[in-house]
């Protein structure tokens, strides 16, 4: 399976602080924002993965995460002119995605909570179709909601319903099969010129092959889209961090766990950030 993250747009809702620099790479209390979707790709075993983003910001990304050879994976960047809709992301991935399944997330998107990551094996594992994930919100109407039957397949799905029929919203990472490829070219924009990633959705539904797999009660899933939800989310990560001494989305402790690098690279890579608290940590792990 190949991986994909969204981290385009320019972030106008925390302007004036995005006006320089791409909304992923803002920090969430302890690490840069791009760190939480690209741990939830690797936790999922994912390792290679395509970071989507504007033209000006592919550099800052580069000299932030290179070519992720020194976590073990593969990391290559392609840019998004300007937002043309989730779904876009799918289009301008395509040559990566080559005949494989992929796991699409978005940029600015945190999912945290025990058994994610076997939870995530054992749903993209041989993907045959679409796996959306939904989460419980008490505003559904603010969402995109998928409405399931006794099996778990999607049966509707509606944007921003004024009478949702379910509670579950639809988070920001989307599984599928490589058909995907093709249906994407099938697409025609919206009204407002996009390519709508629920419409791709919906074909897999009409296929009867969409599942939507409830991340329940203990689960964390965060849009670090505003200033107010980027304080909250920073204050989530830094509460969990200080009380449990692990630290969250810390993605060489990842690598190293998932045994993707040695003892001795995560050691080293600890070592180049030993100014930290975070570097020391992964000191620490890897000792």
């Amino acid at each position: 399976m190949k991986g994909i993250i969204l981290a385009g747009g320019s972030g106008t809702r925390l302007h004036p602080i995005t006006h320089a620099v791409s909304k992923q790479l803002v920090p969430v209390y302890d690490k840069p924002m791009i760190y939480y979707p690209l741990s939830v790709l690797m936790l999922a075993g994912i390792r290679d993965i395509l970071i989507i983003t504007s033209p000006g910001d592919v550099k800052n990304f580069s000299a932030l995460l290179g070519d992720g050879e020194s976590l073990g994976i593969s990391i290559s960047y392609a840019t998004q002119e300007k937002p043309r809709g989730i779904a876009d992301a799918l289009a301008i991935g395509s040559e990566h995605i080559g005949g494989d399944s992929v796991a699409l997330i978005l940029g600015d998107n945190i999912f945290h909570g025990p058994g994610f990551s076997w939870s995530l094996k054992q749903n993209l594992d041989s993907i045959d179709g679409c796996v959306l994930f939904g989460y419980p919100v008490h505003d559904p109407e603010r969402y995109g909601v998928g409405e399931v039957d006794s099996h778990g397949r999607i049966v509707s799905i509606e944007e921003k319903p004024e009478k949702p029929r379910s509670n579950r919203a639809i988070t920001g990472l989307y599984a599928y099969d490589n058909d995907v490829v093709s249906m994407v070219e099938e697409l025609r924009p919206s009204s407002r010129g996009e390519l709508e990633i629920t419409d791709v959705n919906r074909m897999y539904m009409e296929r009867g092959k969409a599942r939507l797999v409830d991340l329940g009660r203990g689960f964390a899933w965060l849009d670090t889209g505003t200033p107010e939800a980027l304080i909250e989310a920073g204050q989530y990560v830094r509460a969990l961090e200080v009380r449990q001494g692990v630290r969250i989305a810390c993605i060489e402790e990842i690598a190293f766990r998932m045994g993707f690098i040695d003892q001795e690279s995560c050691y080293r890579m600890g070592l180049r950030l030993n100014k930290s608290e975070y570097g020391r940590y992964i000191m620490e792990l890897a000792g």
